[in-house]
């Protein structure tokens, strides 16, 4: 496909906005100039923002598709295909399904994350997005080790998280309302969860070797790794000689400091910085972008705000909008090892959404492009050039 996107505000590889065209060929950029060349279908997007596309690295708000009301249950594909239209309006290109491997049953458990892979396997051809697997592997789930290793090994797996939520649910089962929905999730009662509770904490002194084998498989296979609401820049460090190069979702500022000084990039939630601050009274996103404590955002559990937040940090003035928007094209990936994306210069994929910003407190997205082909269409009825 020849396509050309005439006259735009295109986010330049140097980070400046400048009106120009982009050419497209065989769903790669051929080329950024304002010379039109014979043969190529043109767009006329004058007066609307042209970007890379956005990537992202971790969104698990797909579970609400699946399961929107405690014990109610949607066919996977239609959950899957449902969220894919999502993240195409929204400008996601490229996305990392953000499929939690715990040790407790029910959504979060061993079957639903084998039933999510092979759904995955078998509707990837018709889903529009670059779809791909972010596994969130609870440390404490040791006995399934062995399944991530296979997973890992056979291609299945695109990013390894290290998560460990036992400490919190520990600390839930005294309310009774957070019990039961922890429970509720599970499929269990609450006297069989707390059970399991205490089952698995018995599992301590597994969990590190585990851990290790596990960095050290996915290093084998080059598998980036993050490690999951660090603590402490003591734990960062233990997971940075593992080799797990990515914080996601570090609990405060000593720990994003701690990572950016050693080079590992720092992913914060998008929603964070919407809503002005973590929900659970964390790190605050825009603080530890002003700070450069950010590095990536991602969907977190809200996939609309990720095309939101780097307008929101731009206009607040915590950083500028080529810095901001690098935190959900290029920065995410650069840390997945996705170096054919991320930034509208030639040779790369032409992943790129196509964005009306005249209203900055409501920027909509008018198209959306995945290798070259347009996906997402706002209105597409006056795009064509004469």
């Amino acid at each position: 496909m020849m396509l050309s996107l005439v006259g735009g505000r295109v986010l330049l590889e140097d980070g400046t906005i400048g009106e120009t065209d982009i050419h497209i060929e065989g769903g790669l950029i051929s080329g950024i100039d304002d010379t039109r060349s014979n043969g190529k279908s043109a767009w006329n997007v004058r007066g609307y923002l042209v970007l890379p596309a956005v990537i992202d690295l971790h969104g698990d708000a797909f579970e609400r598709q699946i399961m929107p009301r405690p014990g109610v249950h949607f066919p996977l594909d239609l959950a899957l295909q449902e969220t894919d239209s999502q993240m195409i309006s929204n400008g996601i290109s490229t996305a990392f399904y953000g499929i939690t491997y715990s040790w407790e049953p029910g959504l979060r458990g061993r079957d639903t994350a084998v039933e999510l892979l092979d759904a995955l396997d078998t509707i990837r051809p018709h889903l529009v997005c670059d779809t791909r697997v972010h596994l969130r592997w609870e440390t404490y789930n040791t006995p399934g080790a062995d399944d991530v290793a296979e997973w890992i090994e056979t291609g299945r797996i695109d990013l390894l998280a290290f998560n460990d939520h036992l400490d919190m649910i520990q600390n839930a089962l005294t309310n009774p309302q957070k019990l039961a929905k922890y429970a509720s999730r599970s499929g269990l009662s609450t006297d069989a969860f707390i059970q399991l509770v205490g089952d698995v904490a018995a599992r301590k002194n597994e969990v590190d070797a585990h851990t290790a084998r596990l960095a050290k498989i996915a290093e084998r296979y080059d598998i980036p790794c993050a490690s999951h609401d660090d603590e402490s820049p003591e734990m960062r460090g233990q997971y940075h000689k593992l080799g797990v190069s990515i914080c996601e979702f570090p609990v405060n500022a000593e720990t994003a400091r701690f990572s950016i000084a050693n080079g590992d990039p720092v992913i914060m939630g998008a929603p964070n910085v919407l809503r002005g601050g973590s929900h659970c009274n964390r790190l605050c996103a825009a603080t530890a972008a002003r700070e450069g404590l950010c590095s990536i955002l991602t969907s977190d559990y809200y996939y609309p705000a990720l095309l939101r937040a780097p307008f929101k940090l731009a206009a607040d003035g915590v950083t500028d909008f080529a810095t901001a928007w690098h935190m959900v094209s290029k920065n995410p990936a650069h840390a997945a090892g996705l170096e054919d994306r991320g930034t509208l210069s030639k040779g790369q994929r032409a992943d790129i959404v196509v964005i009306d910003d005249s209203n900055p407190n409501c920027v909509r997205v008018i198209a959306t492009f995945v290798a070259g082909k347009p996906v997402y269409m706002f209105d597409a009825g006056y795009r064509m050039c004469a």
